[in-house]
């Protein structure tokens, strides 16, 4: 199979008609999680993509959201995002959340056929976060929503090859 024509970018996103997205949110640290997921909505607005939002407790539950979603919705949405923020505590329960939900998020892009994309923000405090909601990072909601734009179109792309 050839690689030609599949290279993808910020303009490279191509519309596709009906576009649907299914974020899954956690509720804690909501307001960074709802800032993160303005951003996101608003790069989806832009192009027209039809999104909702599911909300869960915490970061662990995300993969079990988007798998049951999956299996059970009926309409398959292009692509599912992903957002979180895990803040470094004093205890290892960090690292094993972190490693939980990084590792839960490749299988399901292996496991299902459209993109899961890993918008959870890892961070060692609260300050972390400001600076990737419009700070010195970005805005890491609204890169989220690329990636999964960018993914759409890849996807749509392979499918038609």
């Amino acid at each position: 199979m050839s690689s030609k024509g599949l290279n993808i970018n910020n303009k490279g996103i191509l519309p596709k008609k009906n576009a649907f997205v299914v974020i899954v949110k956690t509720s804690w640290n909501k307001a960074i999680i709802d800032k993160l997921e303005k951003g996101a909505k608003k790069i989806l607005k832009e192009h027209q993509v039809k999104v909702i939002s599911i909300e869960v407790p915490g970061a662990v539950e995300i993969p079990f959201a988007v798998k049951q979603h999956y299996a059970f919705s009926k309409k398959t949405p292009d692509a599912y995002i992903m957002l979180g923020a895990v803040i470094k505590g004093g205890t290892p329960h960090f690292d094993y959340v972190c490693n939980i939900v990084a590792e839960s998020t490749v299988q399901l892009n292996l496991q299902l056929t459209v993109p899961v994309i890993f918008g959870v923000l890892t961070l060692n405090n609260e300050a972390e976060a400001y600076e990737r909601l419009g700070g010195i990072h970005g805005h890491k909601g609204e890169e989220a929503a690329l990636t999964a734009l960018q993914m759409i179109t890849l996807n749509t792309k392979l499918q038609e090859q």
